[in-house]
């Protein structure tokens, strides 16, 4: 099993502990694993702000540096979903297209729908809330949304719980959107920052020590306001507490 990590810009560039513990953690369970050193932007921002002309040369050059891998992973929710179900316009019936389709996940989902690992080698003794992203949650199905009544299920949970001395918090609305949704926290700023004091506040209300989540996108937006604000709330990404990281 080959697998192709993909590592989202922002990530890359502001988030580098985070990505190199993706990478770390798939290599602790003895994957193998490449970076392609060409990859760039999935075209994300350029779709939020509706401009889907400019996606394509990106679309493309995205298959041409993964269609060799039997898997791509990614530490990123939304980016995956951008691949998955937003591409297809820019290709007809395209088989390598179409096999990255099928053989992308989230780091999480993946080691919980293809690994099915039931064990990890790591310790992380703090308490911990969970934040279900809207791509991931709604969009990759990493949990059952709360507005479909539906039994609950939480694969980001399922891995989590596998961590030693880990103490997972439950929230009051664990899959209440953050307000962050890429150039709407620009263009709608004062509701995007009203949305993220939310979900801080539920983390801050239920004692947890670390916020934590399989979009770090979500978690900057969150960390950002934390870090203004001067609050205690640690901020990690799940790859780090599954890898065992110390704050």
């Amino acid at each position: 099993m080959k697998i192709g990590l993909f590592i989202p810009c922002f990530m890359n560039e502001l988030y580098p502990k985070a990505s190199m513990s993706t990478y770390l953690l798939l290599k602790k369970l003895n994957f193998d694993v490449e970076y392609p050193s060409n990859q760039t932007c999935c075209g994300q921002p350029m779709a939020n702000s509706g401009c889907s002309s400019s996606i394509k040369n990106l679309a493309h050059m995205f298959v041409e540096n993964f269609k060799d891998y039997d898997y791509v992973v990614s530490p990123s929710a939304s980016c995956v979903t951008m691949v998955k179900e937003h591409y297809a316009e820019f290709f007809e019936d395209n088989k390598d297209y179409n096999k990255i389709k099928n053989s992308i996940y989230e780091i999480t989902e993946f080691l919980h729908d293809v690994v099915k690992i039931d064990k990890i080698e790591s310790s992380f003794p703090y308490k911990v809330g969970l934040h279900n992203s809207c791509h991931g949650h709604r969009s990759l199905g990493l949990g059952t949304p709360s507005e479909l009544n539906v039994p609950k299920t939480s694969k980001l949970h399922n891995i989590l719980s596998l961590v030693k001395d880990i103490e997972i918090v439950s929230l009051n609305r664990d899959d209440e959107c953050c307000g962050f949704g890429g150039t709407f926290c620009v263009s709608e700023d004062a509701l995007s920052t009203a949305m993220g004091r939310d979900r801080i506040k539920d983390h801050q209300d239920n004692k947890v020590e670390v916020m934590t989540g399989a979009d770090m996108s979500c978690l900057m937006h969150m960390q950002g306001l934390i870090s203004r604000e001067k609050n205690p709330l640690k901020v990690l990404h799940i790859s780090q507490i599954l890898l065992g990281e110390k704050l």
